[in-house]
C-alpha cells in the first residue's frame, strides 16, 4: 500500500520539504507518482529514508550518500564498492565515537571536580 508524503513524513519525522530535497537531490530516486503527479511512497522508500538518515546522521554528507545510491542503481556488480564505502564511513563513524567518549571522560570528570566542591561549599555554611 502506497503512502503519501504527509504519511511518510509522520512515520519518518521528516518534513515534506526535506523529501522532496532528498528526492530532488536523487537520494530517493524511485518515488512512484500517481496520475495527477501525487508522490506515492513504497515500503521500499521507506527503507531507503531510514537508511538515508542514518548515513546523514552518522555524519555522511548529501554528495556521499547520493553516491551510495548511484552505486546501488547499478546494482550488483557495484557491490564491493558500496561495501567499501559502508566501511570507510563506519571506521569514521568509530573514530568519531572514540572522540566523544575522551569528551565525555572529561565532563565526567569535571562533573566530579565541581560536585566536590559545592559540597564542601555548601557544608562549610
Amino acid at each position: 500500500m502506497p503512502f503519501t508524503i504527509k504519511q511518510v513524513s509522520e512515520k519518518t519525522s521528516l518534513p515534506p520539504h526535506v523529501l522532496r530535497y532528498y528526492e530532488n537531490e536523487g537520494l530517493l530516486p524511485s518515488v512512484a507518482r500517481s496520475r495527477n503527479g501525487i508522490r506515492r511512497y513504497s515500503d521500499n522508500d521507506l527503507e531507503w529514508l531510514s537508511l538515508i538518515c542514518c548515513l546523514k546522521n552518522t555524519g555522511m554528507s548529501i554528495k556521499q550518500i547520493k553516491n551510495f545510491v548511484e552505486l546501488s542503481q547499478d546494482g550488483d556488480r557495484t557491490l564491493k564498492e558500496r561495501c567499501e564505502l559502508l566501511r570507510e564511513h563506519k571506521k569514521t563513524v568509530e573514530a568519531q565515537i572514540q572522540e566523544m567518549q575522551k569528551h565525555l571522560q572529561k565532563v565526567t570528570k569535571k562533573i566530579e571536580h565541581f560536585t566536590k566542591q559545592y559540597e564542601k561549599y555548601a557544608g562549610g555554611n
